[in-house]
């Protein structure tokens, strides 16, 4: 796994620590019902300011992807390649990521997959993804 660990403020700060805890946790409107990220304040269907942190199921599928050849950033530079991955959660949402235990020619549209975490620090888990089944 890529060994590098964010600085997150705010309501990014909350998501990580929910990671950290082993949980993958998106906001859900408590008006409506629509789930949300990344996170805000407000929800955009019916502009509602009451929410709260909801677990997901942790499970998705491969709606997109990109493979890096070239390192960005210095902590990434014995990791190439490697596939960043947009994942369709059940709840709707899409979450930028990486994938573990996938070899990058079995990427595939719809791929199912499932979220695993590295805890980064005691207020920040990292979350990846790994093929269900």
């Amino acid at each position: 796994m890529i060994h590098f660990t964010p600085s997150p403020e705010g309501l990014s700060a909350e998501f990580y620590a929910e990671c950290a805890q082993g949980r993958l946790s998106f906001q859900r409107c408590d008006d409506c019902g629509t789930w949300r990220h990344p996170p805000r304040v407000m929800c955009t269907k019916c502009g509602s300011w009451k929410w709260a942190w909801t677990p997901s199921c942790g499970r998705g599928s491969i709606y997109t992807w990109t493979v890096t050849h070239q390192p960005l950033h210095p902590a990434f530079a014995g990791a190439t390649p490697y596939a960043v991955v947009v994942v369709e959660m059940e709840e709707g949402v899409r979450l930028v990521s990486g994938v573990v235990d996938l070899p990058l020619e079995r990427l595939a549209l719809g791929l199912p997959v499932e979220v695993v975490f590295e805890k980064a620090s005691a207020a920040i888990g990292l979350h990846f993804f790994r093929p269900r089944g």
